[in-house]
């Protein structure tokens, strides 16, 4: 988003268990509740709230979350730090969760913390697991380096096995992240001292869960699930490592307890694909009872085991969706209809705990609360997820739009770390049946002469290209807002506080052919000068309605009353419902944010209006 935003400015014309609040606007206290952060014993996950990777799950696993020693010192080595503080891990040093509450930078921090590896474990192999790291981590096991990781949004895993000692192990983490680095995708995370605008508190260091996990010398490193709901298929591509010869993989698909395909192959590679054909009803009536969407979330459980003769090596939980995604003739189709997309702009911010989930409870009421405001989706804002809310969000029926953090210079080293991060998360988060659209670049950030520049072009174009690639089966928006070059929906930004205006701009494909090519949000094209004005529009940033908040906070536009609020907002959901091109929309926001009080929830999940109304105002339409 951009707070001078205001569009057209230039232009020459004239389902909950316990839900977390309740419909009439009184408290929720999801995102208050502390986490649990203590040094479990081994244990078979819920796949409810804490476990950290619930596509790839294991029985076996001990979370290193809890309270780990802190240092600030710039030493190289973990013999030369001094230990002098304590932090909360996975909550950020500037946060108030981590027990720190840092207002300074922090361009280098030292993490470490004692752990014993569980006797049952000692003839695996031991995987130590990181959700996310801001931003370059080096990891030591006993004082000797185990690996390292450069990218503050994506996970890695590191083999300890052989650096394992007797007893009592020593794990430290030396993370640099210097606080003004511009060429390291950085999403909201401020460059100054104090939030100003639209950037928010720096997340430094650890932020995501730390655990580890015992495999056998031969195992199931990965997995990707490409579900086609037109032939009622399911393809499945696995990785194993360690020696393969005499492995049979067992793979199980089922719903609801009853079985719908198994198979079981001899391993004669690393690489072992399958293409599992489900039972097809053929009719759409019963093919729905099978198909994924917001409102009829069906997930199919999928068991892989690995054996040697009748001996487990390996097991593995995973789950699909079975769904599809497309555009046609600028149409958002799902699993083969068009549907309307009703968004909401989410930034994945908590006030004590920054961009790290207070709880995993708080990321599962998240999903909820979006779904009871009326939304099928969310637009994850310059941020990538927690696997956890993805979790919820396939579980619950939400649509997820993911977008990589952007970087602000333009260079080759933001080039490789941007690309990097971008294959990373796309390898994560391919198998969730909730994403249905990646998003590179947001409003040129990081581009910022696109239509002038030919390498910046080139990069969007890249990326775009690459992402296709690398995942054919969902939607890519090459630069959401502005200065489209090629992208498979065509997305604008839109802060004009008037139904009238807005029915003016896109009441029909007539009224959108006179003024689109002159529209200038933000001093900025919609389109770039080679391509065509396209015939449909999805209106991915509107309202952004200012009630309540403290002295010094911001909105798009203001409201005096929670009535107010909801009035405004129907007037620019009614003008944007009837038009013949908007295929869908993205209200801003979802929460307040620090200084941008411009959310339908208070920072810490109270709702300003009724969500029933709510939900009423918003919930118009779905599949059309």
């Amino acid at each position: 988003m951009s707070i001078i935003n205001n569009f057209f400015r230039e232009i020459i014309c004239s389902s909950a268990d316990a839900p977390p609040g309740d419909s009439k606007g009184n408290a929720v206290n999801v995102s208050s509740s502390r986490a649990v952060v203590t040094n479990r014993h081994v244990h078979e996950p819920t796949g409810e709230f804490d476990y950290p990777r619930p596509q790839f799950r294991r029985n076996d696993w001990l979370s290193l979350d809890g309270t780990w020693d802190f240092s600030l010192s710039d030493d190289r080595h973990p013999r030369a730090v001094e230990w002098n503080l304590s932090v909360e891990v996975p909550f950020p040093p500037e946060s108030q969760l981590s027990g720190l509450s840092l207002e300074r930078e922090l361009p280098v921090v030292w993490y470490r913390r004692r752990f014993s590896v569980p006797s049952e474990w000692q003839a695996k192999r031991t995987i130590l697991h990181f959700g996310a790291v801001d931003y370059r981590a080096e990891v030591w096991l006993n004082d000797h380096l185990a690996g390292s990781h450069e990218g503050g949004h994506t996970p890695f895993a590191i083999d300890i096995t052989d650096l394992i000692g007797e007893g009592e192990q020593v794990l430290s983490v030396r993370v640099e992240d210097p606080p003004a680095a511009f060429d390291q995708p950085r999403g909201k995370q401020d460059w100054l001292a104090d939030s100003h605008s639209i950037w928010y508190p720096r997340t430094t260091g650890i932020w995501q869960c730390v655990w580890l996990e015992p495999v056998a010398p031969s195992h199931l490193t990965s997995l990707r699930l490409t579900a086609d709901a037109s032939t009622f298929a399911v393809r499945l591509e696995l990785d194993v490592s360690g020696a393969f010869a005499g492995l049979e993989l067992e793979m199980e698909l089922s719903l609801a307890g009853k079985r719908l395909a198994r198979d079981r192959i001899e391993v004669v590679d690393a690489k072992v694909a399958r293409v599992v054909q489900l039972p097809d009803p053929g009719i759409d009536d019963a093919r729905r009872e099978y198909l994924w969407s917001p409102e009829r979330p069906t997930l199919l459980d999928l068991r892989l085991t690995l054996r040697s003769g009748d001996s487990v090596v390996d097991r593995v939980d995973s789950y699909v969706g079975l769904r599809s995604v497309e555009v046609r003739e600028g149409r958002f189709y799902l699993n083969g209809r068009p549907y309307f997309q009703r968004l909401v702009l989410d930034q994945g911010y908590w006030p004590e705990s920054l961009l790290a989930p207070p709880s995993g409870e708080a990321l599962r009421a998240d999903v909820e609360l979006a779904k009871r405001m009326g939304f099928n989706g969310v637009r994850k804002h310059q941020k990538l997820e927690d696997p956890r809310y993805l979790y919820w969000a396939d579980r619950l029926g939400l649509l997820v739009w993911s977008e990589l953090p952007s970087a602000y210079s333009f260079g080759t080293a933001a080039i490789r770390r941007l690309t990097d991060t971008w294959m990373e998360a796309i390898e994560r988060d391919y198998n969730h049946p909730c994403i249905v659209a990646w998003v590179p670049f947001n409003e040129s950030w990081g581009v910022p002469e696109l239509p002038r520049s030919a390498p910046q072009r080139n990069l969007v174009a890249a990326l775009f290209r690459l992402t296709k690639a690398l995942d054919p089966s969902r939607v890519v928006i090459d630069n959401d807002g502005w200065e489209h070059g090629t992208s498979d929906l065509f997305t604008v930004h839109d802060y004009s506080r008037s139904p009238a205006v807005l029915q003016q701009r896109y009441g029909d494909a007539e009224a959108w052919a006179r003024v689109g090519r002159r529209a200038r949000p933000g001093g900025r094209a919609l389109q770039l000068d080679d391509h065509e004005l396209p015939e449909s529009v999805l209106v991915s940033e509107f309202g952004g309605i200012r009630f309540g908040g403290e002295q010094g906070g911001w909105g798009y536009s203001e409201a005096d009353s929670a009535q107010s609020l909801l009035e405004q907002l129907s007037g620019l959901v009614r003008a944007l419902r009837t038009s013949d091109i908007v295929i869908g929309f993205c209200y801003t926001q979802f929460a307040d944010t620090f200084q941008e009080q411009n959310g339908l929830l208070t920072a810490d999940r109270r709702p300003k209006v009724p969500l029933d109304e709510l939900a009423e105002t918003v919930g118009k339409g779905g599949a059309i």
